[in-house]
């Protein structure tokens, strides 16, 4: 597996990453990637994101992992998350968002390298899985460099400023996972 040259880590998200988190949330660009309407989101809303996000000392089922991608000097540079994890089957839904400023440096790559370990190899999780939205091209080439394999779609799922739009599916399986870290 390609490693990036980027000194990244992830940590819990803290009260202060909440001006850089709304950076992200309240830009267009970034709105047509999800489903959920961030626009209107404000600091109170993202420092109770905040603190509903701390990270348990032991992760059960139902459980979301929120993690702030930082860089040496500790700057938020987005987020990553193990969304909805399901213990008793194994699975979790990956997410990431990456501020403008920090994309197109291998952050992204990195930080999901951090997070499919954390889902495998700490948690012992069977099956990481998402979804995007089917024109988003560098988000889907990022999932395809990290090794998730296209499930399938769902087409015109969703409208999204007044467009039908369709959702892919992707997923990593632990056996897959662990032969790309072992090449």
């Amino acid at each position: 597996m390609k490693k990036s040259n980027c000194a990244i880590a992830l940590r819990e998200l803290e009260e202060k990453d909440a001006p850089l988190m709304l950076e992200w949330m309240h830009d267009p660009d970034f709105q047509k990637a999800f489903k959920k309407r961030m626009l209107d989101a404000t600091k109170e809303d993202v420092i109770g994101f905040i603190m509903s996000s701390k990270i348990p000392e032991q992760v059960i089922t139902g459980e979301c992992l929120h993690y702030a991608i930082v860089d040496s000097n500790d700057q938020y540079l987005g987020t990553i998350s193990l969304k909805d994890i399901d213990i008793e089957n194994g699975t979790a839904e990956y997410a990431i968002t990456i501020r403008k400023a920090a994309q197109g440096k291998g952050i992204a790559f990195e930080a999901t390298q951090l997070i499919l370990k954390k889902a495998f190899q700490e948690l012992g999780l069977r099956r990481v899985f998402l979804s995007v939205h089917s024109d988003n091209t560098s988000a889907i080439r990022l999932y395809e460099k990290a090794g998730f394999r296209y499930e399938g779609e769902f087409r015109e799922h969703f409208v999204i400023d007044g467009r039908l739009v369709g959702w892919k599916w992707y997923g990593m399986l632990k056996d897959e996972y662990y032969r790309q870290i072992n090449v």
